[in-house]
């Protein structure tokens, strides 16, 4: 991804942990504020979503979405790609999560989105931006919660 956003947090967690939250999708309504609807289309031999469709509603912008998920084996990212929307092009993201000690992991969140509608790029990053601080405070809140 070659222009996108990149934050970090540290959770008070192991891997495992942070991941779990990170897959269970059908609970994002009850933690991400934006989120109406999560539904798995398809889920891989592990049971995790490799397909699923986001409805969205954050006020001014919602929108209908599928990404399409690949997991790591050991635990330590997932990344995702866009399949269909109704207002974006394009969007690429991925958690990376790294044990710092003990119940303690650096989770990284990169994102670049593309929409339908024309937007300047200072714009385009300050909203990513905005999107990135929300997701990783609120999986902050979640697992520590």
């Amino acid at each position: 991804m070659s222009d996108h956003t990149e934050q970090s947090t540290v959770v008070g967690a192991d891997v495992d942990a942070v991941m779990s939250v990170i897959a269970d999708f059908e609970k994002y309504p009850e933690w991400v504020g934006a989120a109406r609807e999560v539904t798995v289309l398809e889920r891989d031999t592990s049971g995790r979503g490799t397909h699923v469709r986001f409805v969205l509603d954050a006020g001014v912008l919602a929108d209908t979405y599928e990404l399409r998920y690949q997991w790591s084996d050991d635990g330590s990212w997932v990344s995702w790609g866009l399949v269909s929307s109704q207002l974006q092009r394009d969007q690429q993201g991925r958690y990376q999560l790294a044990q710092q000690v003990p119940g303690s992991t650096k989770v990284t969140y990169t994102l670049t989105v593309d929409l339908q509608i024309p937007m300047i790029s200072q714009l385009k990053r300050r909203a990513e931006k905005a999107i990135t601080e929300a997701a990783l405070s609120d999986l902050k809140k979640r697992v520590e919660g």
